[in-house]
């Protein structure tokens, strides 16, 4: 079986990141970045590419809580922002100019209303709110100035944005938040957040699900900010995804320190996934896995991807012997971890658009370890 070439050297340069936590606009997360020199999508040159990589180290607020009988999708957060409003008024720039005077010589008032207008968001450049006074304005470009002030941000649950620009977002999903709603429910999804997250600069904004992660999976994962994007990276996810790392607690002790598991996969008419016993029956799934921890009742698996199959590391530990920790639909018994014992904790790929290799690393979440304590209980 033939490998793909993972990159090797790290290089690292700290940098802030355009990083949210709980808000759409505190910024609290950390991030390591370090770009690569001269970067191109050739795998043949992988190995001269340095990582931009990012960490994950605030925790964001936990999905999947108890909802509100008498919740409705009219008070969902960010609804707000859509609420019908007068339309702001234009003025186009003729020459080069800062935008508070600009403002003075348009709106005919004085100095701290103009100021007091654009602190509080009123005040728009070619659809993106300023309140720089000594914001720098160039001819052709539209200043918009709306009579409300700006909306607040609607608060991101079980959501951490890792990284974002003007074709991607990569965020960390927390365990029982929803990708995307499978309907047309009015679930609480990390789909519909982002939209309303990059909706709040254009109304006309919106984003496409690039990969998934199961609701009750937590980890790294990716939007597009157009449909051009995302095919580019759907079309090409093998040569594009360099690396793709979970951590999986397991139960039992697993006996081999690493191995591969290949099967073909199918579905159920229940929705099940389960390996073929006939070759070529189904799609064609390769799981690799290296053991970190182990005890009696549990172990610690790294585990790479070399296909991405629905639900293949569930269905690949089972075939092992050693069903992840929590899913009963893959025949675990244990219960004590309140949550799915899996973590999407490295996605490495090339940017589509900048052809820079990209990394995002986030931290094993702290019950995954809890079991390896030496003051740990027995297993339930």
């Amino acid at each position: 079986m033939n490998k793909r070439k993972r990159p090797t050297g790290k290089t690292s340069a700290s940098a802030k990141g355009k990083t949210y936590a709980g808000s759409s606009t505190a910024r609290s997360g950390k991030s390591n970045f370090s770009k690569s020199s001269g970067a191109s999508a050739s795998r043949n040159t992988e190995e001269n590419k340095k990582p931009i990589t990012a960490k994950s180290l605030a925790a964001p607020k936990k999905a999947g809580g108890n909802k509100s009988k008498n919740a409705s999708a009219s008070k969902r957060p960010g609804n707000s922002y859509y609420r019908k409003q007068e339309p702001p008024r234009q003025y186009k720039v003729t020459e080069p100019d800062e935008l508070l005077n600009f403002l003075l010589q348009h709106l005919k008032s004085g100095r701290n209303a103009v100021k007091s207008i654009l602190g509080r968001g009123q005040v728009s450049v070619d659809q993106k709110v300023v309140t720089k006074f000594n914001e720098a304005l160039t001819p052709g470009q539209i200043v918009y100035i709306k009579k409300e002030g700006a909306v607040a941000a609607p608060s991101l649950t079980g959501i951490n944005i890792l990284h974002e620009d003007d074709d991607i977002i990569v965020i960390r999903k927390e365990a029982g938040l929803l990708s995307i709603a499978a309907d047309k429910t009015d679930d609480l999804t990390a789909y519909r957040q982002l939209t309303e997250h990059v909706r709040r600069t254009n109304p006309l904004n919106r984003i496409f699900v690039v990969h998934r992660l199961d609701r009750d999976t937590s980890g790294v994962m990716m939007f597009a900010k157009s449909e051009e994007v995302q095919q580019k990276m759907q079309n090409n996810w093998k040569e594009n995804v360099q690396d793709r790392v979970y951590v999986a607690l397991v139960e039992g002790s697993v006996a081999k320190e690493e191995g591969t598991i290949s099967s073909w996969l199918k579905e159920t008419k229940t929705l099940k996934m389960y390996s073929s016993s006939r070759p070529n029956d189904g799609q064609h799934a390769i799981t690799h896995y290296k053991r970190l921890k182990s005890n009696r009742e549990f172990s610690l698996l790294e585990v790479r991807l070399e296909t991405g199959r629905k639900n293949q590391i569930r269905v690949h530990m089972e075939d092992l012997g050693h069903p992840i920790a929590g899913d009963r639909k893959y025949g675990a018994r244990t219960r004590d971890l309140g949550r799915l014992g899996l973590h999407a904790r490295i996605l490495s790929f090339i940017h589509p658009t900048t052809d820079e290799l990209m990394s995002f690393e986030t931290d094993i979440p702290k019950p995954f370890l809890y079991p390896f304590r030496a003051d740990a209980p027995p297993a339930k």
